[in-house]
């Protein structure tokens, strides 16, 4: 990575990073929804929300690959249309899912967005390039990750020009050496769980890559203060961090 792009990315550590929007926990406000986004820019926070293809190709804002959780109801996200999974409602409130496009457009490039891509194997064609379709001439600061490592290999082919990353977990040696694996896919950032530092890979891709790492998910200032010790930013959920702007 070049120190020009180097300094591209400060935008994703100048933050703190609101883990599916500014929500409480799920108690009024609730994970992904649109309240949740208007108040993490509300408070100057960058986003990090997640999304899933729909049973037509378009890109919807939702975290888990069931519905139950959130949703109140059995089946699966991936298999709805988009217009099906806009008519749920969210937990206790009226809020619907919104589609990518909606979130981008709330946003609206105030804040930073990180976009964390949930594959379901044999479910997900498409999924990588229908969010840089949305992203292509979105103006604003935004990024794509996954845990998915099929997916991040269609990063750099099919999201060509977007920051992309890394998320990640784990101490074993297995694990360090599947992170290691995806090096070869050229990512820009880790996302890495914050109990699992530090380690190895990490400790690489900091310091002699120099390239970004943020983390989640930290729920208190306790918390934030043992990743700030291994990585330049937080997502944050829980708790209300200081979102100035170093």
């Amino acid at each position: 990575m070049s120190a020009a792009l180097r300094g591209e990315l400060k935008w994703l550590t100048r933050r703190p990073i609101a883990h599916r929007g500014l929500h409480d926990m799920n108690k009024k406000v609730w994970e992904n929804t649109l309240p949740a986004f208007s108040a993490a820019i509300a408070g100057n926070y960058a986003i990090e929300c997640d999304v899933h293809l729909t049973k037509d190709g378009e890109v919807i804002v939702f975290h888990d690959d069931v519905l139950d959780r959130l949703a109140g109801r059995e089946g699966r996200i991936c298999d709805l249309t988009l217009a099906q999974a806009q008519k749920l409602t969210i937990g206790t409130t009226q809020d619907h899912p919104p589609s990518l496009r909606q979130m981008l457009d709330l946003i609206a490039g105030r804040v930073p967005v990180v976009i964390e891509l949930k594959g379901i194997e044999g479910q997900d064609e498409g999924l990588v390039a229908a969010v840089a379709k949305e992203l292509k001439d979105y103006q604003g600061e935004a990024a794509i990750m996954s845990f998915d490592h099929h997916l991040i290999r269609l990063f750099r082919s099919n999201a060509p020009g977007v920051v992309a990353g890394l998320t990640a977990e784990g101490t074993r040696p297995a694990d360090m050496e599947a992170h290691f694996a995806m090096l070869a896919h050229d990512v820009d950032f880790v996302s890495y769980n914050f109990h699992h530092l530090p380690n190895p890979f990490i400790s690489f891709f900091r310091t002699v890559l120099d390239r970004p790492v943020i983390t989640w998910t930290v729920r208190n200032a306790e918390e934030k203060a043992v990743s700030d010790m291994h990585a330049q930013q937080i997502t944050f959920e829980g708790f209300i961090p200081d979102s100035a702007i170093a």
